[in-house]
C-alpha cells in the first residue's frame, strides 16, 4: 500500500495542474487546436443492424447505456440487407469519397480546429476535407448545392457550439456498415469543451425520407493532441481494396468463419 501512495499523489497533482479551458476575447471556450475522435468505434453506433442486436449489452456505449438502433422505415430494410449481403464493400469511403457528417468526426485521424470571432474552421486530415462554419448569425444560403459534407452554420448556446448541417447528397454512409440516408438528411452537432483536453460531441439526426423519427446518437468525444500536426492523406493512391473485395465476393466461403 505504501508504494501506491506516491503514485496516487502524482496522479492527483497531474489532475490538479491541468490547465483551465482557454477562452476567446469574447468569453467563448476556445476550441482551437489539434484534436482526434474516438477512432473507428467512436461513432460506430448501431446503424443498419437488427433491433435485437442493437439492444444487447455488448452493443452498449462506453457509458454503459444500450445503443438505440437506427429508426429506419420498413421500406429501407431490403436495401440494407442488400448492402450487408455484399459485405458492405460499397461503402463510399472505400472509393475515397468524402465520408460526410457526422461520420468524419469518428475517423481515426487528426482534426484541426481554428476558431475566430465569426467562424469556426475544421480541417480534417481525412480525405483533405474542410468545413468553414459561420457563427455570426447568418443562416443557410438559398442556393445550396447537394454535397458530401453538406452546408454548416453555427451558433453558441452558452459554452456549447451548435452546428446545423443540411444540403447533403445521398452518396455517403452515416457509419461503417449499412447506414444509408437521403438528401433530406439534417444533422445538428453540439461541441462542448468540458476541460482542457476534451470536447464532448453530441449529434441529433433526422431524415424524414428514411427514418421514422429524430435520432440522438450516443455521446462521443474529441481528445486534444498537443504537438500533433496534419499530414498528407491521399486515399486514392494505389487503392485496390474494391477490386480485391469484388473478387472475394465471387467465393462466399472465404467469408465464413470457422466453427468454434
Amino acid at each position: 500500500m505504501k508504494h501506491l501512495i506516491p503514485v496516487i499523489l502524482w496522479v492527483s497533482l497531474a489532475v490538479a495542474q491541468k490547465p483551465p479551458v482557454p477562452k476567446t476575447a469574447d468569453g467563448k471556450p476556445d476550441l482551437s487546436g489539434i484534436w482526434q475522435g474516438g477512432g473507428a468505434a467512436g461513432l460506430s453506433f448501431a446503424i443498419g443492424v437488427d433491433n435485437a442486436k442493437a439492444a444487447r449489452p455488448d452493443a452498449a456505449t462506453t457509458q454503459g447505456a444500450a445503443r438505440e438502433p437506427a429508426p429506419y422505415q420498413d421500406w429501407v430494410q431490403p436495401r440494407l440487407k442488400e448492402i450487408r449481403d455484399r459485405r458492405s464493400i460499397d461503402d463510399p469511403s472505400g472509393r475515397c469519397l468524402l465520408v460526410g457528417v457526422p461520420r468524419i468526426t469518428s475517423m481515426p485521424l487528426p482534426i484541426k480546429i481554428v476558431q475566430t470571432k465569426d467562424e469556426v474552421i475544421f480541417l480534417y486530415e481525412t480525405f483533405h476535407a474542410f468545413r468553414v462554419i459561420p457563427t455570426d448569425g447568418r443562416g443557410h444560403p438559398d442556393d445550396i448545392d447537394p454535397s458530401f459534407m453538406g452546408d454548416s452554420v453555427g451558433h453558441w448556446e452558452g459554452d456549447t457550439l451548435v452546428v446545423d448541417v443540411v444540403g447533403f447528397n445521398d452518396k455517403t454512409w452515416l457509419s461503417n456498415g449499412a447506414s444509408i440516408h437521403s438528401d433530406a438528411l439534417h444533422v445538428v452537432e453540439q461541441y462542448r469543451r468540458v476541460d482542457y483536453d476534451t470536447i464532448t460531441y453530441d449529434v441529433l439526426i433526422e431524415d424524414p425520407k428514411v427514418f421514422t423519427k429524430k435520432w440522438n446518437l450516443p455521446s462521443s468525444f474529441l481528445s486534444l493532441r498537443p504537438g500533433e500536426r496534419l499530414r498528407e492523406y491521399e486515399c486514392i493512391a494505389d487503392n485496390q481494396d474494391i477490386q480485391r473485395f469484388e473478387e472475394l465476393l465471387k467465393n462466399p466461403t472465404l467469408f465464413v468463419r470457422p466453427a468454434q
